[in-house]
């Protein structure tokens, strides 16, 4: 009887990793980057996006957007393939995108979405996703000199003394 109960505790011991794990995996999948643009917030998107995960992620960004003060949010897709969002499906995608998109907006933060790939644009077309409402960059870097020519910020370089 002992062993069995020993072996229970290990059990649950082992399960308690598991979550902790899947937490820790969870947020390096999807970091919340407080960026250099002041009032600005980066994503970057890695990993499978399934709907259970995309769900998560929204809710991160949502509370972050409050935590941060932040009015932009920039949500990079450079890390994602067709391959990533197979599971989750092309029109889903798309709601999905949209529904973070219009949740942000109703807290009055614009949502930038850079790096989606040649495939993923591909099948984005095909699949007849709407997104003549997205302000979209084709680098992490081009959202980025958008983001500061709006905000009328620049880069000065300094030179050392």
């Amino acid at each position: 009887m002992s062993n069995e109960i020993q072996l229970r505790e290990e059990i649950e011991q082992l399960r308690e990793t598991i979550r902790k794990n899947e937490i820790v995996i969870a947020d390096l999948s999807a970091p919340i980057i407080p960026s250099i643009i002041p009032s600005t917030i980066l994503v970057p998107l890695t990993g499978a996006l399934t709907n259970e995960r995309f769900s998560s992620i929204q809710t991160k960004i949502l509370t972050r957007i409050q935590t941060e003060k932040a009015d932009t949010v920039i949500i990079d897709f450079t890390a994602i393939t067709y391959r990533e969002i197979d599971q989750l499906g092309m029109e889903h995608l798309g709601d999905r995108i949209t529904q973070l998109r219009d949740s942000l907006r109703l807290m009055g933060v614009e949502t930038i979405f850079t790096g989606f790939s040649s495939g993923l644009v591909q099948e984005m077309v095909k699949s007849n996703i709407d997104t003549s409402q997205f302000v979209v960059h084709s680098t992490f870097r081009t959202g980025l000199q958008y983001l500061m020519k709006k905000k009328g910020l620049k880069f000065v370089e300094v030179q050392p003394n």
